[in-house]
């Protein structure tokens, strides 16, 4: 099946920058630590978190474990979609965008399963891969590598602003990574060409007319 073959390369590629951007990360610098690759609103700000998307929190250890298996659960189920959909004559944009958020899916599981054990910890010293005394954590515990700082635009809110005047802002606050990028692509193209993948009979008929 060759959609099949299309959504497999796509999430293989996608995993294979992100892990080899993580572990990059994770074995050359210090947590927190930044480099400045474009003006005042781009950087590569190393930062780990134990939670969902964009630095999200779910709480404690066992809301850790429950988030990692509603993951894997969402994985085997976006899979078996992506099967069905590789069987249908559906629009192959809408496979590479289900691939997308799948790939996404499956390199945070891999931070949250893995990572733990075969990393120590970042805070004061880089990163070990497959350190002597084990890693930092145990399976499902290890948290998620995030690099991708976008600060574009830092400033107050006005006076007049309810609830944070005069406080400060950044826009966009969220440091994240590839995989929450692919996620993100994914579900956006989704949502802008959703007349094309998942036409209606009505616009079907309509654009069979035109034809």
């Amino acid at each position: 099946m060759k959609k099949l073959k299309i959504a497999i390369l796509v999430v293989l590629l996608i995993l294979i920058i992100d892990q080899v951007v993580k572990i990059w990360i994770k074995t050359h610098m210090l947590l927190g630590q930044e480099y400045n690759v474009f003006g005042d609103w781009f950087y590569i700000h190393f930062t780990e978190n134990n939670g969902m998307a964009f630095g999200l929190e779910f709480a404690g250890k066992f809301g850790k474990i429950v988030l990692s298996l509603l993951r894997i659960f969402a994985v085997i189920g976006i899979g078996w979609y992506i099967f069905i959909l590789c069987k249908k004559n559906v629009h192959t944009g809408l496979i590479i965008s289900v691939a997308l958020i799948c790939a996404g899916a499956i390199g945070n599981i891999i931070d949250s399963a893995f990572y733990g054990l075969i990393f120590n910890e970042s805070y004061l010293n880089v990163a070990t891969l497959f350190p002597e005394n084990g890693g930092y954590s145990t399976f499902l515990h290890g948290k998620v590598v995030d690099m991708l700082y976008f600060p574009m635009i830092e400033g107050s809110y006005p006076s007049w602003f309810p609830f944070w005047a005069g406080e400060e802002f950044t826009f966009f606050r969220p440091v994240f990574n590839i995989a929450d990028s692919s996620i993100t692509i994914g579900v956006t193209f989704i949502i802008i060409f959703q007349r094309k993948f998942f036409p209606s009979k009505k616009f079907a008929v309509e654009e069979s007319g035109k034809q």
